[in-house]
Parts: C-alpha cells; sequence; structure tokens
C-alpha cells in the first residue's frame, strides 16, 4: 500500500498508528488528495493496543487526532453510513 500511495498520492498525511482504519482517500475541493479513517476503527485499534476504555479513547481521539489541522492534507476521519442508520 505505502508504495501505491507514493505513486498515487504522495502529498496525503497519514496517521500513523492508525493504518488497519485507513479506507481510502478522497478529495476536497482544493483538490488535494486525503487519506480517509472510520473513525470507529481507529477507537478500536486505542482500545485493543493501548488498552484504553472507550471513554478514554474517545477523548483521546478527539483531542489529539480529530482536532489537528495539517494543511490541506490533512486526513478525513469519518463515520460511515452504516452506523448512522444501522
Amino acid at each position: 500500500m505505502n508504495e501505491w500511495v507514493e505513486q498515487n498520492c504522495p502529498e496525503a498525511l497519514l496517521a500513523d498508528g492508525f493504518e488497519e482504519a485507513l479506507v481510502g482517500f478522497g478529495c476536497q475541493y482544493t483538490g488535494s488528495i486525503v487519506a480517509v479513517y472510520d473513525i470507529s476503527k481507529c477507537l478500536k485499534i486505542l482500545e485493543d493496543r493501548d488498552g484504553m476504555s472507550r471513554e478514554t479513547a474517545e477523548e483521546f481521539l478527539h483531542f489529539n487526532t480529530l482536532s489537528a489541522w495539517c494543511g490541506k492534507h490533512t486526513p478525513i476521519f469519518m463515520t460511515p453510513m452504516e452506523e448512522i442508520n444501522p
């Protein structure tokens, strides 16, 4: 996958430690290709890998990841429609 990213969207910023939560790539209005992550999968990683409770994982993810702005190549964190309308 890293080779594909380097060839197709080298400017996309990736969230370290959340490789298993990466669901694809998208475009923003700037035309920048950005990485797209599943929030639920990110939370699961924090719970399983780091032993965080769900509440702690949510707080950590929101404070340290979702609120970070790294410029026009900042990743998008999304909630799948299946979770909104089960």
